[in-house]
């Protein structure tokens, strides 16, 4: 438990001084039962009588104060080191979605996150209020019936809204595609969640019978609250080798990161098939540089043959998509011993910015660097160590949660920064289907330096694929972001939402998705906004 505040100590001693007081006063008030007889003698009836009533009085007493005790050390739920627990709640029918539970809380402890696991039917909201963040694994039964074991959490409590203000959130939910009501409860808890004013740290994460693609979207979300980009997948990554064709710089002289756009080839002979919202996986390298680094330092030799997942291949072949151990770890070990101790790389997604009827892969990213200033490991392997014609491990997401609306449906797209490519993605396959009811706002740093595919984008207006482009720069006009935008077009908002219009935003998670979340509930009202998440006319893809 973390140390009590200076506040919590005052009153904890005027507690017990109270409770010494209280004792005192029994102590008197037992004295007249002394009188006549010895005080040992088997006391009188009404003696037995009194003794029971004040033994009584002192039990509720102390009852009182215990609860005090648990109230205030409940008030913050922390380990024994006195970091604050992230508490991850399950509901399973079957097992599964325990289990999951239990799997998400050891990726987050490998990252240094203090986590507890816990059932749903124990779930207190009143608790809950003092939690700061909080995840649910939920599976569904049925036709969108809760686990036979939070039947009445269902019944009692997400039938009325708590107040959790201070929360953040997010939901796995379980289901089976066949049933009408898929995920049907995970969806009611984000509901009552949402309703009772906490916030999601991303969207619920729908799982279709195990869907091995969904879980690593999970897993995505994972890192992204842990701040942890490596942490290990759950299952071994399946990777097709795609060739870079093609990279080239759209940013030069901005004053944010450069950004890339990349195209790669499939595998020859082979037609995989995406559509717009769907992610590619990544698998990332060692610069050849690192690993030589790496086997200099431990003097292992890179070019002896070992047996690994791909089958025999270089040491430093394996080492190159490996967590690199720290040299003196590994110092006595051959290199097979070596290689059957290592862990791969987890994988980097990027949402896809083309179709499969463009015969490629196309993406859009950024350069990160760390605190250091090197090159983060998925975007530096892929922005400055490969090289066209290079081999790309990589492997395609289904991303249901964010595929097209029916073509007959206005669309809506905001993004900024390389959510772009997501969006690029979805006005494509609106061109595909003849759909040209299209509204874009888009937001980057500068016009000049930052108009990522805006030649593109132009030559859709001017032929009437995009109905309106909106674009903020927010260097040229400075605190203007694509929110801002959304909201000075609050008028044609709601025109488009009263014809029927889903809304779609890509891009990043602070700052942009929650900025044009508060617009939509100023401009439309809390109630509708809702209506939409349930009738999936407003998805996000955020990062």
């Amino acid at each position: 438990m973390s140390a009590p505040s200076q506040s919590a100590r005052t009153r904890e001693r005027v507690g017990n001084l109270l409770l010494l007081l209280a004792l005192a006063a029994l102590a008197l008030a037992i004295l007249p039962l002394h009188g006549g007889d010895w005080w040992l003698a088997p006391p009188r009836a009404g003696q037995w009588l009194w003794a029971a009533l004040l033994l009584a009085a002192y039990a509720g007493l102390c009852a009182r104060q215990w609860r005090h005790v648990r109230r205030a050390r409940g008030a913050t739920v922390t380990d024994d080191a006195g970091a604050t627990l992230l508490t991850v709640f399950w509901a399973s029918q079957t097992g599964h979605a325990r289990d999951l539970a239990e799997r998400t809380a050891h990726s987050l402890r490998q990252a240094g996150i203090a986590t507890r696991v816990r059932d749903l039917a124990g779930l207190d909201p009143a608790a809950l209020a003092r939690v700061p963040r909080a995840l649910f694994v939920a599976s569904t039964t049925g036709e969108g019936d809760p686990p036979d074991h939070v039947l009445r959490f269902a019944a009692e409590t997400l039938s009325a809204p708590a107040t959790l203000p201070g929360l953040t959130y997010a939901v796995l939910a379980l289901g089976d595609r066949e049933y009408a009501h898929y995920c049907g409860f995970g969806h009611a808890l984000d509901r009552w969640l949402r309703q009772s004013g906490a916030s999601p740290l991303c969207d619920p994460v729908e799982v279709d019978n195990g869907d091995p693609g969904a879980l690593r979207l999970w897993q995505h979300h994972l890192s992204l609250l842990a701040d942890a980009p490596d942490l290990p997948d759950w299952s071994p990554p399946r990777y097709a080798p795609w060739t870079l064709r093609e990279r080239v710089r759209l940013n030069p002289g901005s004053a944010g990161g450069a950004a890339f756009h990349l195209a790669l080839a499939p595998p020859e002979g082979t037609h995989p098939q995406w559509q717009a919202g769907d992610i590619a996986e990544i698998g990332p390298r060692h610069p050849a540089p690192v690993v030589a680094a790496w086997l200099s330092a431990t003097r292992l030799p890179g070019e002896a043959p070992v047996a690994g997942p791909a089958g025999r291949e270089p040491l430093s072949a394996l080492l190159a998509r490996s967590h690199l151990p720290a040299a003196d770890t590994v110092r006595g070990l051959d290199a097979q011993a070596l290689a059957a101790r290592l862990q791969p790389l987890p994988h980097r997604e990027y949402s896809i910015a083309s179709l499969p009827q463009d015969g490629r892969i196309e993406l859009l990213l950024r350069l990160m660097t760390r605190a250091d200033g090197s090159p983060g490991l998925g975007s530096g392997w892929l922005c400055r160590y490969a090289q066209p014609g290079d081999r790309i491990a990589l492997r395609i997401r289904g991303n249901p949660n964010f595929h097209p609306p029916d073509p007959a449906r206005p669309l809506i797209l905001v993004g900024n920064g390389t959510g772009i490519a997501g969006l690029r993605a979805h006005l494509k396959a609106r061109e595909h289907a003849g759909a040209h009811r299209n509204w874009l706002l888009f937001g980057e740093r500068s016009a000049a330096h930052d108009g990522f595919y805006r030649d593109e984008i132009l030559g859709w207006r001017d032929r009437g694929h995009l109905q309106r482009v909106d674009l903020a720069s927010s260097r040229d006009r400075p605190g203007r972001y694509v929110q801002d935008a959304l909201r000075e077009a609050a008028d044609t908002l709601r025109a488009w939402i009263a014809d029927g219009a889903a809304l779609y935003v890509c891009g990043s998670l602070r700052g942009m998705a929650p900025g044009v979340d508060a617009v939509l509930r100023d401009v439309l009202g809390a109630a509708q906004v809702e209506g939409m998440l349930t009738e999936g006319r407003y998805r996000r893809d955020v990062y």
